[in-house]
């Protein structure tokens, strides 16, 4: 109980405020999109270009975990995907969109705060690790396979160029980009803008939170029930317990396999509709699905903290 109170419900009582704000009216709509628009496009971007342009590369940057966490998103997204289609007869666009929940865990705005209020600010290397690959690989695998499913019988030459394309216009990936440039180049930024880029970074995580409170809010679940609870389930249980088994094979130091575990039994993030919605592709179903999956993972991460070393 001293877990559940002292780790995992701060967060999601700033969720809950920002559910509240939205719902009695006391922050509008257009309040919440400015928000999130902030945090997405230049708040969080900030955070992870700060965290991976400091990040020892040659310390941190450990394939087996990598190996662990992503064959584990991999498998939930294959599972998802092939389920959306075999079971609930979905056409192969809204099956690759549903897979896609099941490979994206909430990796940043759930994932860092538990790992840091459960372990501390020094086990978080582990979680900027897995989150300095985290939308490149996501978003590639994802984008690959929709563009394959909507490109069928067709050429394949423009398929590289679309992907691409995609993938660099999102913020997040381009914060990681100029990270990694920094870091590698050996790159001397002057001390102004480091300070300025750090004061995004203490706004980042607290808005970012109170703002996915206000954007559940719209995210009321209409319809494909079983779905949605299919896709949860493959995000909160087989995503996690694929990582636990390949951690322990893999002999995963104690602050790797806890960040990769909780990391991996994290809610689907919210880059789950905004994939969706890029598409018009199982929108009611992605978005019920972060909303179902942020109030189960109140339980589920508890469960997960209680059985990590």
């Amino acid at each position: 109980m001293g877990v559940l109170l002292n780790v995992i419900l701060p967060v999601f009582l700033v969720i809950g405020f920002g559910y509240v704000a939205v719902w009695r009216k006391y922050f509008s709509d257009e309040g919440v999109d400015g928000l999130m628009k902030f945090t997405q496009n230049f708040a969080i971007p900030c955070l992870l270009y700060r965290a991976i342009s400091t990040l020892d590369l040659s310390q941190n940057f450990d394939f087996a975990l990598l190996g662990s966490f992503y064959t584990g998103a991999i498998a939930g997204f294959a599972i998802g995907m092939v389920g959306a289609k075999v079971i609930f007869k979905r056409d192969w666009e809204d099956a690759v969109a549903i897979g896609f929940i099941g490979l994206f865990s909430n990796s940043l705005l759930l994932g860092l705060p538990i790992t840091e209020r459960a372990y501390g600010a020094g086990a978080l290397e582990a979680n900027y690790t897995i989150i300095a690959v985290h939308s490149p690989i996501c978003y590639f695998v994802g984008i690959t396979a929709m563009e394959i499913a909507r490109n069928r019988g067709g050429s394949f030459t423009s398929l590289p160029g679309k992907v691409l394309k995609a993938m660099f216009r999102n913020a997040l990936i381009l914060g990681i980009s100029l990270g990694f440039i920094v870091n590698l180049g050996g790159i001397p930024v002057p001390g102004v803008i480091t300070d300025a880029i750090d004061l995004m970074v203490r706004a980042a995580l607290p808005a970012a939170l109170f703002g996915l409170g206000g954007v559940l809010y719209r995210y009321r679940p209409e319809g494909d029930i079983k779905t949605i609870l299919f896709i949860v389930c493959v995000s909160l249980v087989v995503h996690p317990t694929t990582v636990w088994l390949l951690g322990k094979w893999n002999g995963l130091s104690t602050d790797a396999f806890r960040s990769a575990i909780l990391t991996s039994a994290m809610a689907p993030g919210i880059n789950t509709y905004v994939f969706a919605n890029m598409y018009g592709k199982a929108k009611r179903v992605a978005a019920s699905a972060v909303l179902f999956g942020t109030a189960l993972s109140i339980l589920s991460v508890w469960l997960w903290l209680a059985i990590l070393p």
